[in-house]
Parts: C-alpha cells; structure tokens; sequence
C-alpha cells in the first residue's frame, strides 16, 4: 500500500470507529476527517469542499423542503385521514401503514415519510388499546424499503446516481432502481406485514408513560359555501373520530344549543365546539374545511407576510389576561393575534371561547404572526410551553403542491430537466406561493446530513483517485475468486450491509460503491448490477437502532430495546438478498 492509502485507510477507520462509538456526533466526526486528510496532503485543497456542492448534496437537502412543504400543504392528511382506522385488525394496519409508509417514502425522504406517520401510528394504536411498539418497527422498515424504488427515495440511491455518472458518464435514473428496489420492498412489506411484527416483544407502551398533550377546547366556524350547509351536526363525527377530536356543542347565534344539537343542520356562521390536541384541531380543520372561529382576522395575517405560526403558553398569575377575556384584553386587534383554543384542567368551558374569564394555569394556544411569539408572550405576561414544533396546514394549497411535485417528478423521470434543478425549482415555486414560508425555508434542512455528505465525498474521492477502493476490490475478488457472479453480488450485498448496519448508510455507500465498480472492471462485467447491489444493500439496515435514522426514532417510544431489532431484522436482511440478487441478475445482467 501506498502512504496516501494507508493514511486514507486510517482516516476510515477512524471515522468509522467514532461512528461506532458514537462519543462525537456524525457531522463533526466526517468534518474532522476532510479537515485532517486536508491537512496531510491525502485530499486536495482545491476539492477540500467539492463535496457540498455535489449534486447529491443538494438532493438530499431540496428533497427535505419539498417533504415539508408536501407536509404543510395537506398533501400527506389527504392520504393518510382516508386510509387510516383504529378498528382494523394489526396485521391489517400494518399491511395499510406500511404500504403508505412505503409509498410516501419513494418519493419523499424517508426519514420524513416516518416522521409523519409515526404520530398517526402511535395514536391509532392508543385508540386500538395495543401497545404502539407492535406497528412502529414494521412502519420504520417499511418506510426504509420504499425508499429503495426511486432515486430520490434515500439518500444511498442518490450518491449510487451520482457515482455512475462520474465513473460512467451517465447517471442512473428515477425510476432505474425501481425493478430491483420494487421487488425488494414488496417481499419485505409482505414479511413484515404477515410474519415481521409477530416476532416483536411484547414491551410496555412507552408512550403512555410521556406527558400528555394539552386538550383544548376549541371553536371552528362552518364558512360561507361550505359544503356542510345544511347537513346535520351528526354527519361530522365521522370524520371526528378519525381525527381523535370530540364535538361537545354548536353556537348559533352567539348562543349554546343543547338537547337536539347533534340533529341540527348546520348554517353558515354556526361554530362548532370542540376537544382535540394541537395536531388533530388541525387535522380536523383541513379535513372538513371548517375555519377558525375569527376566519377574517387570519387571512388577513396570512396575506399580510410570512403567515401565521401556532404556540401554546401558560397563564401566569400576573398575566394581564387573568380575569379578563380575549375580548376585553384586546388581543385580537392589539397583537394581531387569535385565540383557537383553551385548556383547564377538570373543568368544561361551556361559553364562547373568546367570551371565556381566563384563569391562572389556563394553557392558550394561540394563532401568531409568524416570529412573534415571544414577543405576544411577553405582552401577555405568559409562559411559553416547550416548542412541539405546531404548524398550521393550508390545505387550499394542496393539489397546488401536489402538481407542482409531481411536474417535477415526471420532467426528471423523462429526462427533460436534471433532477436537482426540478427539485430547486418546486423548492422556488413552494416559497413563492408561501407553502414553505420563506423563514422555515432553512429550518427544514438537516444540516448535518449536508455537512456529512460534502464531508465524506471527497474522502471518497480521494480514496478512489489513489487506488484504495481498487485495493479494496482487488481482496474481495480475490476472497470470491472461482465463484460464480450470483456468490460475488451475493458477498458484496452481505459486506455492505453489515457495514450499513452499524455504520450510516451515506458514509457505507460512498466507501461500497466504488468497490462494486472495481469488482465489476476486474470481472470484466457491467458495473450496474454491482451498484444495484450497493444500492439496496446499503439502505438494508435493519439490525440494530443505530443503522438508520428511522430506527433510531422509534426506538424510544416503540419502548424497544437494541438487542430487539434482529428478532425481524435478520430474516428480513435474509429475505432482500434472496429476492434482489435474482431480480438483479434479470433487470440488469451482467
């Protein structure tokens, strides 16, 4: 071996063992890593911070906006409010869950895809009276093989993309990985589906032992042409229970109506009272197209700038709203701000909302100005709750987003327009219409994934241009020489994936991929179906809760513990090689 080699070898060694141990986070470990190779003379300064302007760089962070902006546009509810039901048996939730999960997650991160359905998942399962630890790891791995069918699914796929564009000169596709990834994620979903999640511990319900959340009492106004006109009260619980909401009244009028309030038809004007948490107001909201009890007020908000932004805050003492009402105090027409919603512990509200004696210990939550909260809290004399990250959905805006998505998902599938630049033009699009306000537009980005990926690839790089990953190659041919090329994959698939297992699947793939490459030109075969091996082998980190992020968020309140994850883990590691190997050998021979 060569200096350059050896030293490259130690560095990953080195970032491979702090990954492992987990002491220093991952960012900073890559960024420490570039920095020494820098300094040692392994990477050159000129390509020191090639990495963050990588196509796959960018990718990686445009696709977390637009997953947002999917997110607050309705896009996602829009699925998952019609599908999604408690009375279902687990085997045929989980079938359900882990076929959206599956589905979002091609064409969303899936780290998002996760993010979003986990909460639906969690309360589903409290409804259903089962612990949540019995569906959340069937939706994580579910969501981790539907990001194998697209380009844009996980990062592992990008970075295969961009390698084969540098080494051959054309990038893979979007939907290239779609035959292989395809038949990988479908025998997984069938597995976890009829078998993974039977193999499951039965572990207590971890969060049930969380704080709950605030229930507030709410009103929503049926608006002018609402399609509701006319209905009866009744024909709204449907979609009430779907939301975990509870409707306890109607004002008409300025006055509760009692007794036959369920068989009333509803008017324009008329308010609905209700219980519900931040997220299923909001749910609810968007679902039956209800507005908030002061509807003028908020568009005139939303217009004004950046929008409106939900917080929650504790009635203090002193608080200058103790003994007064939202009316009286002002709050509207002096802060711009309005009252959606108030929980008191043990007691119903049974006057209007905003017509309610505030009392000390009262949580508000409250529709701002975007980034004037802590201002309105300070006025108040309130304390702020700790931030849970609450977002108001514009659900006029959901197809909007969704052809705005889906015209750029087709340009690039087609090859019209390269994927980064459809993916930077929806991200100027959603701002431009305010989907993603312009002060979140950064705030969605996961930076130390961007500073993880601009740090590694150009260790990859380098390790690459000084012969190490021919190195590397050269011991694996040599360790499967005499086997036919299914064994060779087959070794490749297993090496990779045991890497991906305990280390992050970004830095596995940026280390595997030029190996398959190298593998493939000392066969004298084609390179694909060795990086189609990488690419699915990467993203198969099933075994433990450190092998992927999506494993790594369940594992709290899925209440699991590490040695869990192999019981459905290792058969479903067994069964994507089993099924990817053949489907490789047919959609990309060698």
């Amino acid at each position: 071996m060569t200096t350059d080699q050896i030293i490259l070898f130690s560095l990953f060694g080195a970032v491979f063992g702090l990954l492992l141990w987990g002491r220093f986070r991952y960012d900073i470990v890559a960024f420490s890593a570039l920095m020494v190779g820098v300094v040692l003379g392994v990477v050159p300064s000129a390509d020191a911070f090639s990495g963050f302007g990588h196509p796959a760089t960018l990718v990686v962070a445009l696709v977390l906006v637009v997953s947002a902006g999917l997110v607050r546009s309705g896009a996602v509810f829009l699925i998952t409010r019609t599908l999604v039901d408690a009375s279902r048996s687990l085997g045929a939730h989980i079938t359900l869950m882990g076929a959206i999960g599956g589905v979002l997650s091609a064409f969303m991160n899936n780290v998002a895809a996760l993010a979003l359905l986990m909460p639906v998942d969690i309360q589903t399962a409290r409804k259903a009276g089962r612990s949540p630890g019995l569906s959340l790891m069937p939706l994580s791995f579910a969501t981790i093989l539907g990001g194998m069918v697209t380009l844009i699914g996980t990062p592992p796929n990008i970075i295969i993309a961009t390698i084969r564009e540098d080494s051959l000169g054309e990038p893979f596709r979007m939907f290239d990985f779609a035959p292989v990834g395809g038949v990988a994620a479908i025998a997984g979903l069938i597995f976890v589906a009829l078998v993974g999640w039977r193999l499951i511990p039965a572990r207590h319900d971890a969060t049930a032992d969380l704080e709950d959340m605030a229930n507030y009492v709410a009103e929503l106004v049926v608006p002018e042409g609402s399609k509701h006109i006319g209905s009866r009260l009744a024909d709204l619980e449907e979609d009430a229970e779907k939301a975990d909401v509870a409707i306890v009244g109607l004002i008409r009028d300025g006055k509760r109506r009692y007794g036959r309030a369920r068989n009333a038809e509803l008017r324009a004007g008329d308010a609905l009272v209700i219980e519900a948490t931040p997220e299923a107001l909001d749910e609810f909201r968007t679902a039956t197209g209800l507005a908030v009890a002061d509807a003028a007020r908020t568009d005139r908000l939303n217009a004004a700038g950046e929008g409106v932004e939900i917080i929650e805050v504790v009635v203090t003492e002193t608080s200058r709203l103790v003994g007064r009402t939202a009316q009286t105090v002002g709050l509207a027409w002096r802060q711009n701000t309005v009252l959606l919603g108030l929980s008191r512990e043990g007691v119903r509200i049974t006057a209007q909302i905003r017509k309610t004696e505030i009392r000390a210990g009262d949580i508000l939550l409250l529709l701002v100005p975007r980034d004037t909260g802590p201002d309105v809290t300070t006025w108040l004399g309130t304390l702020p709750l700790a931030e849970r990250g609450l977002a108001v959905t514009d659900d006029s805006k959901v197809w909007l987003a969704i052809a705005l998505f889906g015209g750029a998902v087709l340009a690039a599938s087609v090859g019209l327009l390269y994927l980064p630049i459809a993916l930077g033009l929806v991200v100027i699009a959603y701002v431009l219409t305010r989907i993603v306000p312009l002060s979140e537009l950064y705030t969605h980005i996961e930076w130390p994934v961007v500073v993880l990926l601009g740090s590694m690839i150009p260790l990859g790089a380098a390790l690459e241009s000084s012969g190490g990953t021919e190195l590397i190659a050269g011991w694996l041919v040599t360790l499967t020489d005499g086997m036919p090329a299914w064994a060779v994959l087959t070794v490749l698939m297993i090496v990779t994936m045991s890497l991906s297992d305990v280390l992050n699947n970004t830095a596995t793939t940026i280390v595997a991929a030029p190996v398959g490459i190298q593998m493939a030109q000392a066969l004298g075969v084609s390179p694909d179906p060795f990086l189609m091996a990488v690419a699915v082998a990467a993203s198969s980190a099933f075994l433990t809760p450190i092998g992927h992020k999506n494993n790594t968020l369940i594992l709290g309140p899925g209440g699991y513990k590490f040695g869990d994850y192999w019981r459905i883990g290792l058969p479903l590691e067994v069964i994507v090689v089993a099924v990817s190997i053949p489907a490789i050998l047919v959609f990309w021979p060698l």
